[in-house]
């Protein structure tokens, strides 16, 4: 599951935290509001509100005398991102597991076969990000859905800033483990297995 756009400024939003996942946009770099609306060609206000966005998901923040800029990547940032993972994403797996349908199921291992065919760092974080929505698509909580989505884009600009020069193409145990564990609607052993997993997240 993922966030669907649905005005000007969430599609220009979206495109905006795609740039900053590709650091295209420096840490703590400047985000003009003007240029922006002269880049999409709207108004102010609609960029304003693309930027309030990203703020909301903790790729921007208003800095005294600078205004709205990226957000400075730091260690203690990164902590906090790493625990909200621990206790959110195998919480959102275990509910679940018993509710994915056929389509889903054969759509997490489409995404399953992405990560372990990626060639690029860009293309394997895209659907390592869409494997760790999709096997949470069945838990029926969106505030909880909702806030996994933007704990994922946080990791992945961590990701990008830290592991891309060092990216290696590789299958992923857990991620086949995760499959297992859903194709057989063992939700304890999926839980287990994603924890196992987020431990080498760091």
């Amino acid at each position: 599951m993922s966030y669907q756009p649905t005005t000007k400024s969430d599609t220009i939003a979206q495109q905006l935290s795609t740039r900053i996942i590709r650091g295209e946009f420096a840490p703590g770099e400047k985000l003009r509001q003007d240029l922006i609306a002269r880049e999409y060609g709207v108004s102010q206000v609609t960029a304003r509100e693309a930027l309030l966005r990203l703020a909301s998901q903790g790729l921007a923040i208003s800095l005294p005398r600078r205004g709205m800029c990226v957000t400075p990547i730091d260690k203690d940032a990164i902590e906090e991102l790493r625990l909200m993972r621990h206790a959110l994403e195998p919480l959102a797996l275990e509910r679940s597991v018993p509710y994915l349908n056929p389509a889903q199921i054969a759509e997490i291992e489409h995404l399953h076969e992405a990560c372990n065919a990626a060639a690029t760092a860009e293309d394997w974080e895209e659907a390592n990000r869409g494997f760790h929505m999709a096997i949470i698509a069945g838990c029926h909580m969106p505030r909880l859905v909702s806030e996994i989505s933007n704990l994922q884009l946080l990791y992945a600009r961590h990701f990008k800033a830290r592991y891309s020069d060092k990216w290696r193409r590789r299958d992923d145990p857990d991620h086949a483990a995760i499959l297992s564990a859903i194709k057989a609607r063992d939700a304890a052993r999926a839980r287990t297995v994603m924890q196992r997993h987020l431990m080498r997240f760091s």
